[in-house]
């Protein structure tokens, strides 16, 4: 099936069959530096504090606000020294047999909202899929995708249609963490995805 036959018969959000243990993905994170991430570059679409640490890239990439971005066009992408440092996350990025064009954690500090918004070539049909594994979060974060809320517990893995519209508020005292991949739509994501 066409990947845009399969994105017009698929949910804008999907649970996807795997269930990561929480607790090595946390002490991943907990031996970072906050000064480790960098601030997220498109500054009109939050408040508060978004940013983002690169584990995989563009090639071309040099500056880290270029490492935490996936251009369309790119083709050739490679891990980033932190992924080495992170054996827990490194684990997650293997299970998934698709290829995985960057990987990046993104953190919303407690308090911070990241304002409604689309990322258009988020899309199946577009032959590109973000895929979202909760690594810490709280009861008061609330992500918003066309207008309902997706809770994701730590551990879960989402396949979320980002070219929708988007939003997220950090209601709590604790920062919430991602790990976020954009990834290539192939017949195993497909079939992952229950397409």
């Amino acid at each position: 099936m066409a990947t845009a036959q399969v994105q017009s018969v698929l949910p804008d959000r999907i649970r996807l069959p795997f269930a990561f243990d929480p607790a090595p993905l946390v002490a991943d994170v907990a031996a970072l530096e906050r000064g480790d991430f960098t601030t997220h570059f498109v500054q009109q679409n939050f408040e508060g504090d978004w940013s983002a640490l690169p584990l995989r890239a563009a090639a071309s990439a040099r500056h880290p606000i270029q490492m935490i971005y996936s251009p369309p066009d790119e083709t050739a992408f490679v891990d980033t020294p932190w992924r080495a440092r992170m054996p827990a996350l490194s684990a997650v990025l293997r299970a998934f047999r698709c290829p995985v064009r960057s990987a990046r954690l993104m953190r919303l500090a407690a308090g911070s909202v990241i304002k409604e918004h689309r990322d258009l070539d988020l899309d199946v049909a577009e032959g590109f899929a973000r895929i979202h594994v909760a690594v810490v979060t709280n009861a008061d974060v609330d992500f918003r995708l066309n207008g309902t809320r997706v809770a994701m517990a730590p551990g879960e893995a989402w396949y979320l249609r980002l070219a929708d519209p988007h939003s997220v508020v950090n209601g709590g005292t604790t920062p919430r963490i991602h790990l976020v991949m954009d990834v290539v739509v192939d017949d195993w994501l497909l079939r992952q995805l229950g397409g």
